[in-house]
């Protein structure tokens, strides 16, 4: 069953297109797709920035810069009419900036300084993938951006990053965190003995300094309580929104897929939409004129004859049968997928000769993504299928 193509050219060309997420299994190149997506969308002419949220530098080093920090930074493209951007989450520095911004400096300092917060807005489990929504919230607020582009944390489940906020908002509104700021709330006059009793118990879990760590955290952060549910709220739906587009990301690998397969299947069932799926790093052979059963026949027949060249000649042809059974294997993969979504469209692209560490690399692998020729501009497509757009 063949898949219906996806035409990433056009949607990153659009101008109703404002957020690509990038989402998928670790180690399946999302940081590279997120990367090539944006450096095509700028040289299309679009201003565009690329959020990674993976610590392991990769997209820096792709971009040919020697680090990316919490700011846009701008990477140099010649000849592109537009402008691409790039920046690396810094979790902690995106949580200060939020409390910096909804409270008093001496509130502020105070939150900064506790003990609890410090780990909470470090290594908490979380943080990261709501920070990060955060971070998507500021940039498409700023309004500087025709297009943002995604590249989501590499992740054992693919449900962290769509369930940051609604996870961080059920961890503000908690039993025990209302519980630890009652106490600090205007009008509480006196503790109940049932708190007194909660108190105790859990100062005897937790122990008592992390226990005052804790409250006194919840009892600064009180009033910015509410902010950081509305932005969970917001930013949720913003994700949901026309404009916004998922891009899974997969190898052609059964681990890989199957993952792909679960998160599209998440993604349908939350009503975000979802552009189609990228089978990264795939092989095909260089004709498929020559089956592989055929291939090793030859070989065999050729190394009959004797002689140097007779065995460079057979080592090709076994290379090509090893290629052909190789790229069988994968299509019979991305098949399964299809016949389990009919409906999705899909973008093959074929594995790199070697690490893709700068920008032709980047533009080569834009080239694959978009359709266009390899010896064209990144903007001229081959085809016009846009992904349907959901009801």
């Amino acid at each position: 069953m063949s898949a219906r193509p996806m035409d990433l050219q056009a949607l990153i060309t659009d101008p109703e297109t404002r957020i690509v997420v990038c989402c998928g299994a670790g180690g399946v190149g999302k940081t590279t797709t997120s990367a090539a997506l944006a450096l095509a969308a700028a040289e299309a002419g679009r201003t565009v920035v690329v959020l990674t949220i993976d610590p392991a530098r990769r997209l820096a080093q792709s971009l040919g810069l020697t680090e990316l920090d919490n700011e846009p930074r701008r990477v140099d493209v010649p000849g592109a009419p537009g402008e691409l951007h790039a920046m690396m989450l810094d979790m902690k520095r995106t949580f200060d900036d939020i409390v910096a911004a909804h409270s008093t400096p001496d509130r502020a300092q105070q939150i900064f300084d506790n003990p609890f917060y410090q780990t909470l807005s470090s290594s908490f489990s979380g943080t990261q993938e709501y920070m990060a929504m955060e971070k998507l919230g500021q940039l498409r607020a700023s309004d500087q951006w025709d297009l943002i582009i995604v590249d989501t944390p590499p992740s054992r489940s693919a449900l962290d990053f769509l369930d940051a906020p609604n996870r961080m908002g059920r961890f503000l509104d908690g039993t025990m965190i209302r519980l630890l700021m009652a106490p600090s709330r205007a009008g509480f006059k006196f503790a109940s003995a049932g708190f007194l009793l909660f108190s105790r118990i859990v100062s005897k879990i937790l122990g008592g300094q992390l226990l005052r760590d804790i409250s006194a955290f919840v009892a600064a952060l009180d009033t910015m309580f509410g902010g950081f549910r509305e932005r969970a709220t917001a930013t949720y739906e913003l994700l949901r929104r026309p404009g916004t587009w998922f891009v899974v990301v997969a190898s052609p690998e059964p681990d890989a897929l199957r993952e792909a397969s679960y998160f599209v299947d998440r993604l349908s069932a939350e009503g975000m939409p979802l552009a189609g799926l990228v089978v990264n790093r795939t092989h095909p052979p260089a004709t498929a004129a020559l089956s592989a059963t055929r291939a090793e026949g030859a070989a065999e027949e050729v190394l009959e004859t004797g002689g140097a060249e007779a065995t460079f000649v057979a080592a090709a042809l076994r290379v090509h049968a090893e290629r052909m059974t190789q790229a069988a294997r994968e299509q019979h993969l991305a098949d399964r997928f299809t016949s389990a979504h009919p409906e999705v469209a899909v973008r093959t692209v074929p594995a790199a000769a070697g690490d893709v560490h700068d920008l032709d690399g980047l533009r080569t692998m834009a080239a694959e993504l978009t359709g266009a020729d390899a010896d064209t501009p990144t903007g001229t497509p081959r085809t016009r299928i846009l992904p349907a757009r959901r009801a």
